[in-house]
């Protein structure tokens, strides 16, 4: 339905698809539990017309409140009153770019589905517009505060991942990869950047964009998403989509390096085996038990199944015609994040990390939370432990408390990062605050 729409035509839509939202929905019947590890229960389907809604309105947090830390750790702000700050990164001499940043401006929302999705998504504190800004953030006394805050770079297009090759600073917005350069120790990029390719947009129903660069820099990779849940826009308007992109630095060249992904965010090296890692957000409209959301390692020509199929081979009746061929060759991934928890930060304990020895090998995930699954489900940090560059164990939580007792959002945590000082950086776009763990004193 168009914006310009006569406003009753447009509230009578709204009511009369908030019943359907409310009505349609279900609950899920398995503990969340069942959602995580090597092999996670997967349910028959239990389509609905539309996704189950149970938005946690997100309300922020009261003054003087923070999330709760893991024991042996401690939690403390960063920096707060930020815009909607969604990614790190850490340069060498310490200093932390984020990346304040939400969805490009639609013009239009094509579908009554999606307009009340869009709706539901505002409630849910996706709905700013995008500040389009990287911001440094610097603690020159290294008492974990940040006490220098300047802009970094500007005039973006809702930019997400970045990366620094040598000079080369790498900033992933949502229709391209666009360069600067970098001097040491500088707080500003100057210039407007140079578009080194362009990335897969349109629709764009999945704008974040992620880079990480190879060891040796050499190569850089790049995460874009699908433009839909399962294929319904057309599978001609997802071509170079739910994929991981190899670029060669030298030639400018790229190609597909791993498909099938529906929504790649966190990318990471795992330090023992120096295989790529990355976190998908799975498939909505089938139950709240399905499908989980996911990390794995990242095969060089992997099918990962999306639309056809999830979990490897689970074919997705939906999905017509069906590929029957394509299903045959899906990996099933390594380690199931729960259903609808919307995991999107990634990083691997750093060699120096300073917090307890629980959370010295493994992996952290930023759990963004869900808006259709009940119960919710998300919400929180978690850290999932390794043995010989796999998974080892069930997760455990380092970081939660971000739904108060009325089960509203007071934050939504997104990016994690290790900050080389033995501290681990959070990012939280409703709470508008860099959070910061650390082992506690």
């Amino acid at each position: 339905m168009p914006l310009s729409a006569p406003l009753p035509l447009r509230t009578l839509a709204v009511t009369l698809a908030t019943l359907t939202l409310l009505g349609c929905g279900e609950t899920a019947r398995l503990q969340r539990e069942a959602g995580y590890g090597p092999a996670p229960t997967l349910p028959e389907p239990h389509k609905t017309l539309l996704p189950t809604i149970n938005v946690a309105p997100a309300v922020g947090w009261p003054e003087g409140g923070k999330p709760t830390a893991a024991p042996g750790t401690q939690v403390q702000a960063f920096a707060d009153g930020l815009d909607h700050p969604r990614w790190l990164y850490v340069l060498p001499n310490g200093d932390v770019l984020v990346a304040e940043s939400n969805a490009p401006r639609r013009e239009d929302f094509p579908g009554i589905k999606n307009w009340i999705a869009g709706l539901f998504m505002k409630k849910a504190g996706a709905g700013v517009p995008s500040a389009d800004r990287i911001t440094l953030l610097r603690d020159a006394d290294g008492d974990g505060v940040a006490e220098t805050r300047l802009v970094f770079a500007e005039h973006l297009h809702s930019p997400f991942g970045m990366a620094l090759v040598g000079e080369d600073f790498y900033v992933a917005n949502a229709d391209a990869l666009v360069r600067f350069t970098y001097r040491p120790g500088a707080t500003r990029l100057e210039g407007q950047g140079t578009r080194v390719t362009d990335l897969p947009a349109g629709i764009n129903h999945h704008w974040t964009k992620n880079v990480i660069a190879s060891r040796d820099g050499r190569k850089l990779y790049l995460t874009v998403g699908s433009n839909s849940n399962v294929g319904e826009n057309g599978l001609d308007i997802e071509q170079g989509r739910a994929a991981i992109w190899e670029l060669d630095r030298a030639s400018g060249q790229k190609r597909l390096f791993a498909t099938g992904l529906r929504n790649p965010n966190g990318l990471d090296w795992e330090p023992t085996t120096g295989r790529l890692w990355t976190v998908i957000n799975e498939r909505d409209e089938i139950g709240s038990d399905l499908v989980p959301d996911y990390a794995t390692s990242v095969q060089d020509g992997g099918f990962y199944g999306w639309p056809y199929s999830y979990w490897g081979k689970t074919v997705d009746s939906r999905v017509q015609p069906p590929r029957p061929d394509l299903v045959a060759k899906a990996l099933t991934p390594d380690y199931a994040l729960g259903t609808h928890t919307a995991s999107l930060g990634l990083a691997f304990a750093s060699v120096d990390t300073g917090l307890p020895a629980a959370f010295h090998q493994g992996m952290f995930v930023g759990q963004h939370g869900s808006w259709n699954r009940d119960p919710k489900s998300g919400y929180k940090v978690i850290f999932v432990p390794f043995q010989d560059g796999k998974p080892s164990g069930p997760p455990r939580d380092l970081l939660t408390g971000f739904l108060n007792a009325k089960e509203e959002a007071q934050g939504r945590p997104v990016g994690v990062v290790n900050d080389g000082r033995g501290g681990l950086l959070v990012a939280d776009d409703v709470g508008n605050t860099i959070w910061r763990v650390s082992a506690q004193r």
